[in-house]
């Protein structure tokens, strides 16, 4: 029996490293952890509430803009400030901008090439591609020539020896499913939505000032609105905001949807690994009146227990016995007792760290071993799943999306 250890876990926000207990070639179990540590409880300490979304949103690049968004509703909550229609409005269109292309990111520039052979590409059938393409979407870039000048760009590029990120590949590996064809097709969508994706995000450049980390403020939304005003938010504006909107919605009902069918029917017997959690909370959002309003939720709050999506159970998450945080197995220090589960809100962030001296020594899984808390809730671990990572964008999810600027 040995255990393998992979650290830091790429391709993903963050840093983890995985232990899988290997024998006789078998994973017999595996241990995650969460290495690393934000502390920014300590760093807003003694700061200005209003700025504290200017600190938080920097937790990530890439799910930008929603750890402000949490910020300043954060503090509106504690001072009791109702936010202007018009505001919530924007913030939401920020927030659904954040959802839709974090999607599509994830799917095309995070996870496909656990999927896609990228040199397998080079093999394919141009005109076969283009049948392929053709049969599952009315996406107008399928054309064989289209599909020959990619593929001679990829074979350009792999002649160069510049491989970047495609180097180190586990190209030609036979846990690849998908043929010739589909590869180039995938690889193709690939570098088209590298070009779209930084199109996209030019929303929240356009409501926030830039991307990434656009700016918030406490109490609204940081720019005027008026149809007739060069430096204020107008009609020229707002006529580009509806154009990236119909085009994210373009490419998601006819390149992202298809191309995750696609590809999964080629990996159907896949579904039976892993699962992890069997409870699911979500905080819910999209407000229409007031944040504080859980009923006006576009995206409804609730619970999932023991998969069973027949029923979402309702969930207080100010209720102190509903929501816990544990850290028998992270490393912090509560001051009632680290087997204590408090409340989000009154969690307590004091470093304790006892983890493995680097390279390679194991992780203590039956002590402290990871910065992550646990979610606890009604004596079962949860599992938080915010919409930005786990909404399913299906076309009338995203038309839900223009909707919202019709209303605006």
């Amino acid at each position: 029996m040995a255990r393998l250890v992979v650290d830091p876990i790429t391709r993903i926000e963050g840093h983890l490293r995985i232990e899988a207990v290997v024998e006789n070639g078998v994973i017999k179990d595996a241990y995650s952890s969460g290495t690393m540590v934000r502390g920014f409880e300590l760093i807003l300490k003694g700061r200005d509430p209003r700025d504290a979304w200017a600190f938080t949103e920097r937790a990530c690049g890439v799910c930008t803009t929603v750890h402000a968004l949490a910020s300043v509703r954060t503090v509106e909550d504690a001072l009791n400030i109702k936010v202007p229609k018009n505001a919530e409005l924007i913030r939401n269109l920020m927030f659904c901008t954040q959802l839709v292309q974090d999607h599509v990111v994830h799917f095309y520039h995070l996870h496909a090439l656990d999927w896609v052979d990228v040199v397998s590409a080079l093999k394919a059938d141009p005109a076969g591609t283009s049948k392929i393409a053709k049969s599952i979407s009315n996406w107008p870039k399928s054309s064989p020539k289209y599909f020959r000048d990619v593929q001679n760009r990829l074979k350009a590029f792999v002649e160069s020896g510049q491989l970047g990120i495609f180097a180190n590949g586990y190209w030609g590996h036979p846990a690849y499913q998908l043929p010739p064809e589909v590869n180039l097709l995938a690889v193709t969508h690939y570098l088209e939505m590298l070009e779209w994706q930084k199109e996209l995000v030019k929303i929240h450049a356009i409501f926030g000032g830039k991307n990434p980390h656009p700016n918030y403020l406490v109490g609204g939304v940081p720019l005027s609105i008026n149809l007739n005003e060069v430096n204020a938010l107008n009609s020229e504006r707002l006529n580009f905001v509806k154009k990236l909107i119909d085009d994210a919605i373009q490419i998601v009902e006819q390149v992202y949807i298809p191309d995750l069918i696609a590809v999964a029917g080629f990996y159907k017997d896949w579904a039976k690994w892993g699962g992890g959690l069997k409870n699911y909370l979500s905080y819910g959002d999209l407000p229409t009146r007031g944040y504080s309003q859980v009923d006006s939720f576009k995206f409804p709050r609730g619970v999932v227990l023991d998969r069973n999506l027949n029923e979402v159970h309702e969930v207080n998450v100010r209720d102190a016995e509903e929501i816990k945080e544990y850290i028998s197995h992270s490393w912090y220090s509560y001051s009632g007792g680290d087997d204590v589960g408090l409340h989000p809100w009154e969690g307590e962030t004091e470093f304790n760290f006892t983890g493995p001296k680097p390279p390679f020594e194991q992780l203590n899984v039956d002590g402290k071993y990871s910065w992550l808390k646990r979610l606890v809730g009604r004596g079962k671990p949860w599992k938080s799943v915010p919409y930005r990572g786990c909404w399913s964008l299906t076309p009338a999810a995203t038309k839900k999306f223009r909707k919202l600027l019709t209303i605006l």
